[in-house]
């Protein structure tokens, strides 16, 4: 059992940075692969970005321009999710999941974290 708990979310200005974390319990935390996702008010979760077990390969919505960047600490049990250059349309919760193997169906994640909310200001 897995247990994700994210942070670092917060009310920030257009053009701003916020550093997401998601913390995760257990000792297997380095076996997954771990993905952000997001849902705005009114809109489908979509996915934001994932990073592989050994953090040897990442991926990125294209729509993020290059803005984000999802990295993972395997001695700290924790997934980063730095964001820059913030958007209004940004704004969502932002939630962690952890899947065991590399997909795009979030119906395989095996756990997920409650989301923490992120409201980009104009």
């Amino acid at each position: 059992q897995v247990q994700l708990v994210e942070s670092g979310g917060g009310l920030v200005q257009a053009g701003g940075s916020l550093r997401l974390s998601c913390a995760a319990s257990g000792r297997t935390f380095s076996s997954y692969v771990m993905v952000w996702l997001r849902q705005a008010p009114g809109k489908q979760r979509e996915f934001v970005a994932a990073i592989r077990q050994s953090a040897d390969s990442t991926y990125y919505a294209d729509s993020l321009e290059g803005r984000f960047t999802i990295s993972r600490d395997n001695a700290k049990n924790t997934v980063y999710l730095q964001m820059n250059s913030l958007k209004p349309e940004d704004t969502a919760v932002y939630y962690c999941a952890a899947a065991d193997i590399l997909t795009a169906n979030s119906r395989r994640f095996n756990y997920w974290g409650q989301g923490t909310q992120v409201t980009v200001s104009p």
